[in-house]
């Protein structure tokens, strides 16, 4: 664990980021392959257009946030909405990883406040869902932490070179005041 030093800077990611956030992306993809259900292999083949999308999409239906250490990007979650009206209510939490450097630092709190932070502020979303591995505790917990409470465990969720994983369903009623610090 890296010792406490100055909190994290956290901000939303725009288009000049994208390049450091496709490296970090690939990344993760890459050494937390039970976490994500993209592979490396297919997140590279991707245009660079495609993770200037991600990042912000221009019609407001998802936004990246990343967590800097002086200039470099150790850290991202995004949180994905949907323009359907019967579920306008909903965000989706995605993409969520620390580089193992910065792990302890506070980065994934600051992250995951920031894209909780951001939903609230959207007129309508009532409430944030995620997944989560089954078995990844330490990621368990920070959803916890965060007010997020385990709804179902989804068996067989994806595949992975170990075998299937199973994925907890979490959801967080934004309505409801946070969880006290």
């Amino acid at each position: 664990m890296t010792p406490p030093g100055p909190a994290p800077l956290v901000r939303p990611l725009a288009a000049d980021d994208a390049p450091a956030y496709r490296a970090l992306m690939l990344r993760a993809y890459a050494q937390a392959t039970d976490a994500f259900t993209s592979t490396p292999e297919e997140r590279a083949a991707e245009p660079l257009a495609w993770w200037v999308r991600r990042l912000a999409d221009p019609a407001g239906m998802s936004q990246a946030f990343g967590a800097f250490q002086g200039a470099v990007l150790v850290g991202t979650v995004a949180v994905e909405f949907n323009a359907k009206p019967k579920t306008w209510h909903k965000g989706l939490v995605i993409g969520m990883f620390v580089d193992g450097a910065a792990r302890g630092t506070g980065c994934g709190r600051a992250l995951l406040q920031a894209a909780v932070d951001h939903a609230r502020a959207r007129p309508g979303t009532a409430v944030l869902t995620l997944t989560v591995t089954q078995g990844n505790g330490p990621a368990l917990h920070l959803y916890e932490a965060g007010g997020f409470a385990p709804f179902g465990v989804e068996p067989m969720a994806m595949l992975t070179p170990t075998g299937y994983r199973a994925k907890v369903h979490m959801w967080l009623d934004l309505a409801r005041p946070p969880p006290a610090a």
